[in-house]
């Protein structure tokens, strides 16, 4: 072997060696646990060396962005033991609180079902419980689930659930109320009463909601969400364009791929919305 190329593969290992260095860092940082000591490459190259060092590192989304994106990819993937450990992780590093996580098991059950987040809730009970065992503290009461914050009165949630459908999905119009899916459902409960429920920020609501969807396949709640998202400026191009990357770490390039196509599809029209309505104000 020449020189220069044994130079060139000394230099290459030396890379490979900070990078899975930086990668182990990071996983023991984000998951408050040490690494595993496996050396297969599904493991140590790509976990290690990817989805730690490459991925968790990134700018633009935060630690607690990309959690909120994760939880609901594997929870979403019916994934158990990567569902304990990022359950277990978003709790013990106080990234997320349990109120938070609590909120986001709900937010969860409407985008990708009950039976799922029954299962992510009892998740969220037991890592709870073992930190506390850990710890040597005592399961402090959950928090009171009365006085809703949303209004008892029917007609007044469906109303505010009109509201709020708008204002979320940025249309103008709402779905009829006719029928127990739309009415009952859509308006009395998922934007009467969950959109606007406190614990959570609308922007984390759109994580989770972007990430569900699109493992669902949903084509119409994909777009529209997207959309949303965009065009409300909760989160950014760049931060739905790194959305899109976390979630492929954790849900898979195909789907993830799809996702992204979704998200040029609609930064290019929140584009020509936004100066359509800058041309039309000026």
């Amino acid at each position: 072997m020449k020189a220069t190329d044994m130079e060139t593969t000394g230099t290459a290992a030396a890379t490979a060696a900070r990078r899975s260095e930086r990668g182990r860092r990071e996983f023991a940082e984000v998951m408050t646990f040490a690494p595993p000591g496996d050396s297969s490459p599904t493991t140590a190259n790509g976990l290690i060396d990817f989805v730690f060092a490459e991925v968790w590192t990134r700018p633009v989304l935060s630690r607690r962005d990309r959690r909120f994106v994760t939880l609901s990819c594997v929870a979403d993937s019916d994934a158990e033991q990567p569902l304990i450990e990022h359950v277990y992780a978003a709790l013990n590093s106080g990234d997320i609180s349990i109120i938070e996580i609590r909120e986001a098991v709900l937010h969860f059950a409407v985008y990708a079902g009950w039976p799922k987040a029954s299962r992510f809730n009892m998740v969220v009970d037991q890592q709870w419980e073992r930190i506390h065992r850990e710890r040597e503290l005592l399961v402090p009461a959950p928090e009171p689930l009365l006085p809703l914050a949303t209004p008892s009165d029917p007609e007044a949630r469906l109303a505010r659930g009109v509201q709020s459908f708008k204002d979320v999905n940025c249309m103008p119009f709402a779905p009829d109320r006719d029928n127990p899916y739309q009415g009952a459902g859509i308006l009395n409960f998922v934007f009467g009463e969950m959109w606007l429920r406190p614990g959570l920020s609308r922007k984390e609501r759109r994580l989770i909601t972007v990430a569900c969807v699109g493992f669902q396949d949903a084509p119409i709640p994909i777009l529209s969400h997207v959309y949303a998202a965009l065009k409300s400026r909760d989160v950014s191009f760049a931060e739905m364009d790194e959305l899109a990357l976390h979630f492929a770490a954790y849900s898979g390039l195909p789907k993830a791929t799809h996702l992204s196509r979704v998200i040029d599809e609609q930064k290019a029209r929140v584009l020509h919305e936004w100066r359509t309505e800058d041309a039309t104000t000026s």
